[in-house]
């Protein structure tokens, strides 16, 4: 069965697509830690990040770069941080979380839950720093 990102991907879910390419998908988490919060993944489904061919891997990470150069010039903050947590979905992804507070990257308080239209608005800022 196709994990929830292969899903997202292949269009059979929703989603707020801040960039894609030929191997990496990254997109607005619904349930944000702050505003801004993006997921990239690599479009082959493999559970653990580091169980990447060295090739994916390495696009990965750079795909990830370009998506947090769009995150700084679109969301005020004062650095983008990263997580790889991976126990939530068994697909490899990237947390990109935007950062003034250390408080902001803490994945044990609770989630916003920001509206569709909330969502949409994001998106659109960043698509638009493009």
């Amino acid at each position: 069965m196709p994990s929830i990102f292969t899903r997202i991907i292949q269009g059979d879910l929703p989603s707020f697509k801040i960039l894609e390419d030929d191997h990496c998908f990254a997109f607005l988490d619904v349930f944000p830690l702050v505003e801004g919060h993006t997921l990239v993944v690599p479009k082959k489904e493999v559970d653990n990040i580091f169980d990447l061919d060295q090739e994916t891997y390495q696009h990965l990470f750079s795909f990830a770069k370009e998506v947090e150069s769009k995150l700084r010039k679109s969301i005020p903050c004062k650095r983008i941080g990263i997580a790889v947590i991976g126990l939530e979905v068994p697909h490899a992804h990237i947390h990109l979380v935007p950062l003034n507070h250390v408080e902001d990257i803490n994945f044990s308080r609770p989630k916003m839950k920001p509206s569709q239209e909330e969502l949409k608005a994001i998106q659109e800022r960043i698509l638009s720093s493009i």
